[in-house]
């Protein structure tokens, strides 16, 4: 999935993740959810989706790290708990999500070296990609064979949540019967 900053990807995302879970399916990998105060976009938190450890992916106040637009991003804790979780979900689960690969994320090798072994695996990926970020493993993902783009509107959002599950729900089902 992919669309304008704002549009409400990660939302989206997140109400996947929970009506796969309710089918009974396990699921894991990484989030990276906006923080605000006093309604300005402070930073980006991460959330490991198996486990619920959460830290910081970026912040305006971070005091170290590469620097990404304002914001300075959390090198130690995107390895710990967006890689980690990504690795962690190829062994442990049935799906795994990752929201997103864009060019906070892709500054940490072990991140995308993490993304590209959930593709290369036997398991379904479902993952946020940055609306115009460029770069190698973003150009594998986009032209597999077997991978779907969605652009996320205001429009389509809750179309696309639908359509998406039933197609998780579907793969998953058929990949129980291998």
């Amino acid at each position: 999935m992919t669309g304008n900053p704002g549009v409400g990807k990660t939302t989206l995302l997140l109400r996947i993740v929970e009506t796969v879970r309710s089918n009974g399916y396990s699921v894991g990998g990484m989030v990276s959810r906006e923080v605000r105060s006093c309604g300005a976009r402070v930073g980006f938190e991460l959330l490991d989706l198996s486990s619920s450890k959460h830290g910081w992916l970026a912040h305006v106040n971070q005091s170290s790290g590469p620097s990404v637009g304002r914001y300075r991003v959390n090198m130690h804790d995107l390895e710990r708990f967006g890689a980690e979780a990504i690795i962690n979900a190829i062994h442990n689960c049935d799906a795994i999500f990752i929201d997103e690969v864009g060019p906070m994320e892709l500054l940490s090798e072990r991140f995308e070296e993490a993304a590209k072994k959930a593709v290369e695996s036997e398991k379904l990926v479902i993952g946020i990609v940055h609306w115009k970020a460029r770069n190698v493993l973003i150009e594998e993902m986009r032209r597999r064979e077997d991978a779907e783009t969605y652009v996320v509107t205001s429009e389509n959002r809750e179309g696309l949540r639908e359509i998406v599950v039933s197609k998780i729900i579907e793969t998953l089902r058929e990949n129980e019967t291998k």
